[in-house]
């Protein structure tokens, strides 16, 4: 059975009082939680002139993620549609205002009082039918559509996400789109199955220099790697060994064929990026004889 909680209840259900305490005593995803809200606000990219923003975290939990907006000087207000974890960030006196609410369903604000917004592995959540009355595109249109109208004009939104597969990326994404939004998918280490993150970032308006998508971290000498080929779509990086090969040598390389150690490779890629890839069978690489 998968690991995704969100394949195994609602959130309301899943994340009941033992699991809500368990979630929020662990050290590892205390950590984990600061790290990627450190990396949500960084996105957000707001004025550096130390003025307090009044920020969403939505899908906020036991506050968590709120606790850094607060070490970094904003107000904020929390929404999560979970009773027991709101019971855990009272608890913790969580310095944002809490709300009990189904993002799903929008978000009862009024227009343009919010400067920004975070969301950390929440939106997922949105893509699955938990109700006989739920239909993932409707709850997303109602969702991006009343964010879109309680942001700021110019303001971002920066969700990190754990898309299940290709379709769900581009259903979120597309429902965004669709809102008004501009800006699109930033991935930090791409080439990294442990360490990879996807953040959707988001500018409440029309396209400008400020709703042009950042660019995701990676790490140093990365395209380099022996586990990742130079040759990534993606990434199309020239390495240091590379630039300084004998112009001859390059030439007898290129001729060489790609084998099916090759074709085997570059799929295993592909798929740790989330696409859609055929099985490997022993036809793999195999060449077709000339019967012309």
């Amino acid at each position: 059975m998968s690991n995704r909680p969100e394949l195994k209840a609602p959130p309301e259900i899943f994340y009941d009082a033992e699991e809500a305490r368990k979630y929020t005593s662990s050290s590892r995803i205390i950590e984990i939680q600061a790290q990627l809200s450190e990396r949500a606000l960084e996105l957000l990219a707001l004025p550096d002139d130390r003025v307090p923003r009044l920020l969403l975290d939505i899908g906020c939990g036991s506050g968590l993620s709120g606790e850094t907006l607060s070490e970094n000087g904003h107000q904020w207000i929390g929404l999560d549609i979970s009773p027991s974890m709101l019971d855990i960030a009272l608890e913790r006196e969580a310095e944002g205002d809490l709300l009990l609410g189904d993002m799903g369903q929008g978000l009862g604000f009024r227009p343009g009082v919010i400067d920004g917004a975070i969301s950390i592995s929440a939106v997922q959540w949105l893509c699955n039918a938990d109700k006989s009355s739920h239909e993932p595109r409707l709850r997303l249109k109602a969702f991006f559509g009343s964010l879109y109208r309680i942001l700021a004009r110019g303001a971002r939104a920066v969700f990190q996400v754990y898309p299940e597969t290709v379709a769900q990326r581009e259903l979120i994404l597309g429902s965004a789109m669709r809102a008004g939004f501009a800006g699109g998918v930033v991935v930090d280490y791409p080439h990294s199955s442990k360490k990879r993150k996807e953040f959707l970032v988001l500018t409440c308006g029309p396209p400008s220099i400020r709703s042009e998508v950042p660019k995701g971290k990676v790490e140093a000498m990365e395209s380099c790697s022996d586990d990742e080929s130079s040759e990534d779509e993606e990434n199309q990086t020239v390495c240091n060994s590379d630039r300084h090969r004998p112009r001859k040598k390059q030439k007898i390389n290129k001729k060489k064929g790609k084998g099916r150690e090759w074709v085997l490779k570059k799929k295993e890629q592909m798929r740790r990026k989330g696409n859609a890839v055929p099985p490997d069978t022993k036809y793999t690489a195999r060449k077709r004889k000339a019967r012309f």
